[in-house]
């Protein structure tokens, strides 16, 4: 598995504490779009997010993004 599986093909809005979360890198969480293990078969590993203030982020969901864990809008232009 050389490319991460797409998720989804739009961000993951999610409105977090402030805290350590992981976000998935592989795609195949069932926690989308944080890790749940899954990656374990794979060479992807989950990607550390320190978010140090409230509120709403989106996470990318196509796992194809330049500014990991968040969107930028890579989605847009996969086909």
């Amino acid at each position: 598995m050389s490319e991460p599986v797409i998720a989804q093909k739009e961000p993951f809005e999610k409105e977090l504490k402030p805290g350590t979360y992981w976000w998935c890198r592989c795609g195949l969480s069932k926690k989308q779009p944080f890790c749940d293990g899954s990656h374990a078969s794979t060479e992807f590993e989950p990607r550390k997010v320190e978010i140090s203030k409230a509120g709403k982020y989106w996470f990318c969901g196509c796992k194809h993004t330049n500014k990991q864990p968040f969107c930028d809008g890579t989605h847009n232009s996969l086909s």
